[in-house]
């Protein structure tokens, strides 16, 4: 939600404003992002002494010196990680204090791999692990990185690493020249802290370069395009990675928003490779994009006759921890994407109504509105799963109580909600009201939760509350605390079917320095906060996690977060915070979430129809049709906007909309598939064109479009009055694209698409099988035992295949107990096979009712079904010439069992 300012010191007055850059640094404003840019290219003042080389079956460690700064002694580890990662560390040897390194956004500790020596002297040394190789070379500093003898990124090759060490006194800086020449340095960082030790300036950084690479992807999150900009020569400040609550966010920009997650993909035709700077503190990177420099290159060539090379440069700078990071080999974009999922984990299967529509608004009036509204959907035959409660719910903002009012029967609410197949979702921050005989807040003074200032004492900020203090994650009694507060007899009113909305969990703190928690608060184990920052909304989560589990052990929780980092995809979805009701902000919602599932946060949305202010009709049509086409699929608003439920509108609107929601709806079994899928191989839900086609240059900048796994395209409409869109479909002559509304065929190319107010501008990719429930239904529980309908979309081979994933759609059965149904469809030679993949069945009442050929092979009059339990059976086939499909009606193959059709 929107940040409000604070008046009178105790009430919220909404201004609705652009955001205010004044409240937020600028890299020339932060002392060690100003400092350490003006680092110049050139030799390196870092050495690796070889004659300390150590080596291990998985990891090489030698030591690094500054030469222009006494006793500034470094370890380098180099470690050889299992599926053709490497990881290397930097860190102090005996520094003055400790540094942070990140501790849950690693799902475990990565699995090494088997590390050999192939040459070393006294200049370098080669190891090489599964298809990987590196060189280190001592003097000056520099790391290159191979993939099948192909170099792909070089560390420090332009010679701006730095590592900066802890002072106890400024003098003591004067060695190091660009401390020296910037007193700022101490003014920002040196302090006397908790332990009564000051300390001074500990930023380090680290360049890499890609040679060949054409673009850079990454670093979500962003309001910007997908592929990431050239900053430090084209005027713009460093990609900014500091989870902030930005008050309506500026688009094209490279400004901090609500998430941060150090992740970049360097990508050629020829090579796809991976940087993940494993760092929570603040963080500033830099690029340098052989894309943004191309017209400059051309005009030189042209005039020199000389080729330029295409290349990345990109740097990270961060305030402090240790330099900890791992190169991902690839070779290609679905390679490179797996090793990060590998290390960071993958979005566990989620219940199927979380993909299902959800209706929000700040704030639903009390607990007959909520009746009424859910009420209305059903008699305007509007299919809806969720019904979220903003903070008004909370008796005066305290967490964990509702209004004795207007929800003074919580319980009857949702059991209402739940006896129609309904959830609820309920918002709970990280924020305490500082109020006597809260029980909460007692229980954290008495038992000692809160973050600390520097002098030991709890913090006190300002948010919703207004005074409030913070609750401290990293601290394990604090966890086991909240933890317990979601179960049934403490959260009254709640029942299993009750979900959480994490919000300003940045965290979002309305008097602090930008909006936040001040860096030199300390949390548990001495860490202050500008180590930790960016992690703080992961911790939280995961302490929201346990306590779900913990109150409904066999449920798969759903939670939603502002505030997330590398990692946060094993606990809970995303959305892109408080947008607005603009052309634009819809227009960025498909690369903002792009960029997340690229970042491994698959399930992402954007709120539709705008969080501030309201939108127009023809607005509010378009985001319904494109939001489906997003794995997180909610309607949200602001307090001061008008009520935009869509049953409020005319005939027309409401029948626009109804076509939408049920659109998301029938393909609900393709978006639980690829969730599975997701789990299972790591591959993101979905994904920019240049993932299944990064041969193809021209997809190389688009974002407007999205792939829904490998079967769909959509292109959704952005501009108001469109007449008709341009639209690239991937694959060359031989691609196959079958619009969704009319089945008409394109070929790849450039398509100009006409429009009306009516059209969906989503394709089948020919090759692919959709498994749909076409029966319209008010939610997803009442679709659990439909029937499928299977979409066989031909490629040029007259070929097809798919998957179909199915269980209970809520319990952990499938992973504990291997009660689920994974299928397998194949078309060729006109014959459909559906076969299991593996042994385990889930036992589904679920049956196939329907079968549609796209572009089907002629002179077909009939099909023949053959099962065990059928036996062969001839089945009724009609032929639409308009749409030129194919339907196979009724087959009544249960999905449990392995059949054939064969058409004649």
């Amino acid at each position: 939600m929107a940040r409000w300012s604070l008046l009178l010191g105790i009430c919220f007055i909404n201004i609705v404003l652009a955001v205010d850059k004044n409240n937020f640094k600028t890299c020339e404003q932060s002392s060690f992002c100003r400092r350490l840019r003006k680092y110049q290219a050139g030799d390196s003042v870092y050495q690796a002494d070889l004659s300390s080389l150590q080596i291990t079956e998985n990891a090489i460690e030698v030591g690094i010196q500054n030469t222009q700064v006494a006793n500034a002694n470094l370890k380098l580890t180099l470690t050889a990680i299992v599926g053709n990662v490497f990881r290397v560390s930097v860190d102090e040897i005996d520094g003055l204090f400790p540094r942070y390194k990140p501790q849950f956004a690693l799902n475990g500790e990565p699995q090494v791999a088997k590390l050999e020596v192939l040459q070393r002297d006294q200049d370098s040394v080669t190891v090489k692990s599964e298809n990987n190789k590196a060189t280190l070379t001592a003097k000056p500093l520099k790391l290159e990185f191979y993939r099948d003898d192909v170099l792909v990124t070089i560390l420090n090759g332009k010679g701006l690493f730095a590592f900066e060490h802890y002072r106890t006194k400024p003098d003591e800086g004067a060695t190091d020249p660009q401390i020296q020449d910037d007193p700022g340095a101490w003014e920002e960082n040196f302090k006397t802290h908790h332990d009564t030790k000051p300390r001074g300036p500990s930023a380090i950084a680290g360049d890499f370069t890609f040679p060949n690479a054409q673009r850079v992807y990454g670093l979500p999150e962003h309001g910007d395009h997908l592929a990431l900009r050239t900053t430090q020569q084209n005027n713009l400040d460093p990609y900014r990675l500091y989870n902030l609550d930005v008050f309506e966010y500026e688009l094209d920009s490279t400004m901090a928003i609500y998430g941060a997650v150090p992740i970049v993909y360097a990508h050629s035709a020829e090579h796809t490779v991976g940087v993940f700077w494993h760092n929570a503190a603040e963080t500033w990177v830099d690029i340098k994009n052989s894309k943004d420099i191309n017209v400059v290159s051309s005009l030189v060539n042209l005039v020199s006759g000389s080729k330029t090379e295409a290349s990345v440069d990109v740097r990270f700078m961060s305030e402090s921890g240790i330099m900890d990071f791992f190169v991902l080999t690839g070779p290609k974009p679905k390679d490179v994407i797996k090793q990060y999922a590998s290390l960071t984990g993958v979005h566990g299967l989620p219940q199927l109504f979380s993909l299902a529509y959800h209706q929000c608004r700040w704030n639903y009036n009390d607990q007959d509105d909520v009746t009424t509204v859910v009420a209305n959907f059903d008699n305007n035959n509007l299919p809806v799963d969720v019904m979220w409660l903003d903070i008004e719910y909370t008796d005066a903002k305290k967490y964990f109580t509702w209004d004795p009012i207007k929800f003074s029967n919580p319980e009857i609410m949702v059991n209402n909600l739940t006896s129609t197949g309904r959830k609820l979702v309920v918002i709970i921050d990280p924020h305490i009201k500082r109020e006597g005989g809260y029980f909460l807040h007692e229980d954290a003074l008495k038992y000692d939760f809160y973050v600390k200032n520097h002098d030991g004492s709890v913090y006190e900020g300002w948010c919703w509350p207004g005074s409030s203090s913070y609750l401290d994650f990293y601290d394990p009694k604090t966890v086991d605390y909240y933890k317990k507060l979601y179960a049934l007899e403490n959260f009254k009113g709640t029942t299993h079917d009750v979900w959480i909305w994490n919000d300003m969990n940045e965290p979002s703190v309305f008097n602090g320095p930008e909006v936040t928690m001040p860096k030199d608060c300390v949390h548990h184990g001495g860490w202050e906060h500008r180590d930790v920052h960016n992690e703080y909304g992961l911790v939280h989560t995961i302490g929201t996690y346990q306590g779900l589990r913990l109150r409904s052990p066999n449920k798969r929780p759903f939670i939603l977060t502002r505030g997330h980092f590398a990692g946060s995809q094993r606990f809970a979805a995303v959305w892109t915070g408080d947008n607005e009701a603009k052309w634009s902000h819809l227009t960025a919602s498909f690369p903002m979430c792009l960029s997340e599932a690229l970042g491994g946060i698959s399930f992402c949305g954007a709120d539709v129809g705008g969080f501030f202010n309201n939108p127009d009709i023809e607005l509010l049509q378009r985001w319904y049709q494109a939001g489906i086409w997003l794995p997180f699929f909610r309607a949200h608003a602001h307090i001061d906007t008008k009520r935009r439920e869509p049953y409020l509108f005319s005939d027309d609107v409401v029948n626009r909309i109804r076509t939408a929601l049920r659109l998301r709806y029938v393909h609900l079994p393709l978006w639980y598939t690829l969730f599975w899928e997701h789990e299972t191989k790591g591959e993101p839900v979905i994904r920019p064109l240049f993932y299944h086609y990064p041969d193809d240059e021209n997809v190389l900048d688009i974002d407007n479009t999205a792939l829904i796994g490998h079967s769909v395209l959509a292109h959704p409409v952005t501009e108001p009055g469109e007449t008709s869109v341009d639209v690239y479909l991937p694959g060359g002559k031989n691609g196959y694209w079958y619009d969704i509304q009319d089945f008409q065929l394109y070929h790849g190319g450039n398509h100009k698409i006409s429009v009306d107010l009516d059209k969906h501008v989503a394709f089948y990719r020919g090759g692919s099988i959709i498994p749909r429930k076409d029966r319209p239904r008010r939610s997803s529980a009442v679709m659990h035992h439909d029937p499928f309908s299977l979409y066989i979309a031909l490629d040029d081979k007259q070929k097809a295949s798919g998957t179909l994933y199915l269980d209970d759609y809520e319990s952990f059965d499938y992973k504990n107990e291997k009660r689920y149904t994974y299928l397998n469809f194949d078309f060729s030679n006109n014959k459909f096979t559906s076969s299991l993949i593996d042994k385990a069945t889930y036992p589904t009442e679920e049956w196939i009712e329907k079968i549609v050929i796209l572009g089907p092979p002629a002179g077909i009059t009939g099909a023949k079904l053959t099962s065990k339990t059928l036996g062969t059976i001839n089945l009724e086939t009609s032929y639409d010439k308009e749409s030129k499909s194919l339907t196979i009606r009724k087959p009544g193959a249960s999905v449990l069992e392995p059949f054939t059709i064969e058409l004649v």
